[in-house]
């Protein structure tokens, strides 16, 4: 009887070793899912990566960037331009013909002055001091204007429209200029900026455009019909 007893005994224990093995197995499917879990964490690196691309699409527009650098040059550089036409345009009224044309370049001085306090304006939303470089294109420019007032005739049809030339390829410079200085602006997000400066390209444009009226009303024409009359005595 007694050994039949350990007997039972000892199936008994078997089965709960079975029992703690099985628990032990089972136990393996969790550790196995955390380690999918761990592998799933990889995805921050990832937005990481997006955010870094992100911060380097904006840096044209950040103090001192190349961009921004060359930005301020370029103002400098339209800033001296803006002076200097504007001692240019009082000249180039005194020596004009015409009173339309003495006004249109008086105007148009007086627009320069509004357009001298935009441009400083931009400086300061820039942080910057407004200062001039030599412009050497718009240098260029009214050189030429000064030497045709010496090579035409005082009081003559012909001399307003060398000096509507004059004037319009000035304009056409700095239609560029402002074109793509307000372009700049915007692609560095500075919309305040760009707007200053769209509104001054818009005012050069319609004194290109009055010009051009100017010397089709009959001035152009007239002109043709001066003589050399000094010459031919």
């Amino acid at each position: 009887m007694a050994t039949k007893t350990a007997k039972k005994s000892t199936g008994s224990s078997s089965r709960s070793g079975n029992s703690r093995s099985g628990s032990s197995r089972g136990n393996g499917g969790p550790t196995s899912r955390s380690g999918n879990s761990g592998r799933s964490n990889s995805g921050p690196s990832s937005s990481s990566r997006s955010k870094g691309g992100s911060s380097r699409s904006k840096s044209g527009g950040e103090p001192g960037s190349l961009m921004q650098k060359f930005f301020l040059d370029e103002l400098k550089d339209i800033y001296w331009a803006e002076k200097a036409l504007m001692k240019a345009l009082k000249k180039m009224s005194k020596e004009a013909t015409t009173e339309e044309l003495k006004e249109a370049f008086m105007t148009h001085m007086q627009q320069t002055e509004g357009q001298i306090t935009r441009l400083e304006q931009v400086f300061e939303i820039l942080g910057a001091r407004a200062q001039g470089k030599k412009c050497e294109a718009m240098s260029g420019l009214i050189e030429e204007a000064e030497s045709v007032i010496e090579d035409t005739q005082d009081d003559t049809l012909t001399r307003d429209v060398a000096l509507i030339i004059s004037a319009q390829k000035a304009e056409h410079y700095e239609i560029a200029a402002y074109g793509g200085l307000s372009t700049l602006a915007k692609t560095m997000g500075q919309s305040e900026i760009a707007e200053l400066l769209v509104q001054t390209l818009e005012e050069e444009k319609e004194t290109d455009a009055l010009l051009t009226s100017i010397a089709e009303n009959n001035i152009n024409m007239e002109a043709t019909q001066e003589g050399g009359e000094e010459e031919e005595e």
